[in-house]
């Protein structure tokens, strides 16, 4: 099985796609849809949509897991990620594909084993368990892990700890 990963974000969207099973994972790519902060928040999702569905088209994904929505301190921030997610759930559904959502907590919980881990420690288990080179950056390390959660996912009893559910 093939997964597009994405931790979404208005100026930094992460991404990984990975194939394999609760087994086995291989590391197709992974990076971060970076948009420059002089561009207005509307292109800015365009931008975020467009990239997205370019991954879509180049990678041909069988699944799409997206990090749920998370409590924030601001109510902008939580509008903003909520737009972002928006913008990456649109290009996947516009493509027929499946989205799964993830819990933040749960994901850490499952990728580093504890669900208040910090993006650093997320990054360094990421290098770790898939035997990457170098430190995937913060964003892009938050998508891999809610791949590797999503696969370890098809484990009836790890999708049940891991609240995995369709959206």
């Amino acid at each position: 099985m093939r997964i597009l990963a994405i931790d979404p974000a208005v100026r930094n969207t992460g991404y990984a796609l990975l194939e394999g099973d609760q087994h086995k994972q291989t590391v197709i790519d992974y990076g971060v849809i970076s948009i420059p902060g002089k561009i207005p928040q509307s292109g800015a999702l365009t931008a975020v949509k467009t990239g997205i569905t370019n991954l879509i088209t180049q990678y041909e994904p069988d699944e799409v897991a997206v990090e749920a929505i998370i409590f924030v301190q601001s109510i902008r921030t939580a509008i903003s990620m909520g737009a972002a997610r928006a913008a990456s759930m649109i290009a996947a559904a516009e493509q027929g594909l499946p989205i799964y959502e993830y819990a933040p907590k749960k994901v850490k919980k499952a990728v580093v084993g504890n669900g208040n881990a910090d993006k650093a420690q997320v990054a360094f288990m990421i290098r770790a368990l898939l035997g990457l080179s170098e430190t995937p950056q913060h964003d892009a390390a938050d998508a891999l892990a809610i791949a590797m959660a999503h696969l370890s996912a098809s484990d009836p009893l790890k999708a049940s700890l891991l609240d995995r559910k369709r959206i």
